[in-house]
């Protein structure tokens, strides 16, 4: 009995976001910034503008490790001497 009825996450994975799966970082992104500024702020009047400005920094944060993560393996890392 090889045969195995049902959904095996590991070996047959969902293909939802497949194409999408750099937008996953706006919801990742707003999940941390809502559990650490609600951990540590000590007043909660400006949480949801903490929230937003964190998101963003956090978003902006991963764009600009990116482009240097590109810079580096497209321009510098072609022109380092061979042996």
């Amino acid at each position: 009995m090889s045969v195995i009825l049902g959904y095996i996450p590991f070996l047959h994975p969902l293909s939802a976001f497949h194409d999408l799966w750099y937008l996953l970082i706006v919801p990742l992104a707003f999940g941390i910034s809502m559990i650490y500024k609600a951990l540590r702020l000590t007043d909660l009047n400006r949480f949801w503008r903490q929230v937003g400005i964190m998101t963003l920094q956090i978003i902006l944060g991963i764009i600009g490790l990116a482009i240097a993560l590109l810079i580096l393996v497209q321009m510098i890392i072609p022109a380092l001497p061979g042996d």
